[in-house]
């Protein structure tokens, strides 16, 4: 049976103009972009094929152009949608932690930095360059390394802090094995860097280790002494 022959409740549209986004399963709000299913598979029923595949939405936001494509019913213009819709989700949190302090907004921080970086398939280093106020100035990807380390030079941090005026940073990096937890020599790196942004007046904030499901604060954890 066609999703058009469902109760109104149940189908995806309807459900979410009645209910709001946030009731809808993510295999729902992804049928809804993905509008069509194909012969004898719903909208809905595709959706569940493709998360059980890539296993989330982040993991589905993080796939090429050809692994997505190698997918019955899909092409590249549904992946050039994909790769909007997740565009236009990072720039909207980039612009609300534009606009607040970041310090009081721990939930997007997280958020833009699982989907800017949480799912790279290489480690990469990132900085958020923020003002007196702790907005966010800029965020750049200043290192870039392989699957399982970044080669990170504080003096290059410095360097483009005192570029961008910077107050105060929150640098980030993602792992690509899926574990969040702060290693040793995360842990050093974290101290090293606090004290040479110091010897210019500007203060290190948090230190986040992310994946495409968490992002770890060694602030939290008092890794930031």
């Amino acid at each position: 049976m066609s999703i058009a022959h469902w109760p109104a409740d149940d189908r995806p549209r309807e459900k979410l103009l009645l209910r709001g986004a946030a009731a809808l399963s993510d295999a729902e709000l992804l049928a809804i972009f993905l509008r069509t299913g194909m012969a004898g598979v719903s909208a809905v029923a595709l959706a569940q094929r493709l998360l059980l595949h890539f296993g989330s939405i982040s993991a589905l936001f993080a796939a090429s152009e050809s692994e997505f494509v190698r997918h019955p019913g899909l092409g590249q213009a549904k992946y050039a949608q994909l790769m909007a819709v997740k565009e236009m989700a990072q720039r909207a949190l980039a612009e609300s932690l534009a606009k607040c302090d970041a310090l009081s907004s721990p939930a997007d921080v997280r958020s833009y930095l699982r989907l800017a970086i949480g799912s790279r398939d290489i480690e990469v280093f990132v900085v958020l360059f923020l003002n007196a106020q702790h907005q966010v100035i800029a965020m750049e990807e200043v290192f870039r390394g392989t699957l399982t380390e970044t080669r990170v030079y504080p003096r290059e941090i410095v360097r483009r802090a005192l570029f961008h005026n910077a107050a105060a940073l929150i640098v980030a990096h993602n792992h690509p094995s899926g574990r969040a937890e702060a290693s040793m020599a995360d842990r050093a790196l974290t101290q090293t860097l606090k004290s040479a942004l110091e010897l210019v007046d500007i203060a290190l904030l948090d230190h986040f280790v992310v994946t495409a499901a968490h992002a770890t604060s060694l602030a939290e954890e008092g890794g930031l002494g």
